[in-house]
């Protein structure tokens, strides 16, 4: 097998690569969050699984409910913030969540914010997340997008994902799947399509 290019440290929810540290969200990250959730660039292929957060308050309120939801749950499901350590800047946010309407399957998602895309931080930021959930147990993890969402397809495929097909039984919309095993994780990414580091964000659909 071929050593993944990124090396990742674990700490409990907290998961660090050379470039990247990904936290648990916390109530002093609302507007960091509603940078990225608040552009309707980013936020565009989200619906129905969620829509443009409008303004401060909605963004706070959804945050309150994140950081409550993220106490309840089992890892290795969470959301984060990704944040460029050199920098030190929120760039974006991922998610490893549990696929509805069966919550069996666990989806990655993520979300660079506009300013930020181009720099490979998604499939930096999935590959560690797909890390964290191999390590405690899980045996694959999913990407799903709209067909027509290519720079979601490219970004699932930087992360070493493979296209298995489409469903409907996601979200009640007709998606592409893409998925990775733990086996697979040290497999080189697919290329990805010319055009693909134009932007950088892997959304839910």
């Amino acid at each position: 097998m071929t050593q993944s290019p990124h090396s990742v440290d674990i700490d409990g929810a907290l998961i660090r690569t050379a470039r990247l540290h990904l936290a648990p969200w916390t109530m002093s990250d609302v507007e960091a969050a509603l940078s990225i959730f608040g552009d309707g660039e980013v936020a565009r292929w989200l619906a129905p699984a969620m829509k443009r957060v409008p303004d401060m308050a909605a963004m706070r309120h959804l945050m309150s409910r994140w950081v409550a939801d993220g106490a309840a749950m089992e890892p290795p499901h969470g959301r984060w913030k990704v944040t460029d350590v050199a920098i030190g800047h929120t760039v974006g946010a991922i998610s490893l969540l549990p696929l509805p309407p069966d919550d069996i399957d666990s989806e990655i998602s993520v979300q660079i914010a506009r300013s930020w895309w181009g720099n490979g931080y998604a499939g930096e930021a999935g590959e560690a997340i797909a890390h964290y959930a191999f390590g405690a147990g899980t045996d694959e993890v999913f990407a799903v997008s709209r067909p027509a969402n290519q720079r979601a397809a490219a970004a699932a495929r930087r992360m070493g994902m493979d296209w298995v097909g489409q469903t409907d039984k996601y979200y009640n919309t007709r998606l592409d799947v893409f998925r990775l095993r733990r086996y697979d994780l040290d497999v080189p990414a697919v290329a990805a399509p010319p055009d693909a580091d134009q932007t950088d964000e892997l959304t839910d659909i």
